[in-house]
């Protein structure tokens, strides 16, 4: 199967079915599912991450910016 690559976030939201891709994101990765949280990070085209990393510091607890940025990488 082909990778995933250069998706917005509306498009991951069908792929995946959940209302927020962003929301599942954070949950995957608190969870522990963090190279999954990595493999769809890198699914999303540029506008898509940037729409994440504003998500990230306007509604994730500030404990995990740290973490996650790092996972980005």
């Amino acid at each position: 199967m082909a990778k995933r690559t250069s998706k917005t976030a509306a498009q991951q939201c069908r792929y995946y079915e959940v209302d927020n891709i962003f929301e599942y994101m954070v949950e995957t990765y608190i969870n522990g599912n963090h190279s999954t949280f990595s493999e769809l990070y890198h699914e999303l085209n540029k506008e898509a991450r940037q729409d994440f990393v504003e998500f990230l510091f306007n509604e994730v607890n500030p404990q995990y910016h740290r973490e996650i940025i790092k996972r980005m990488l």
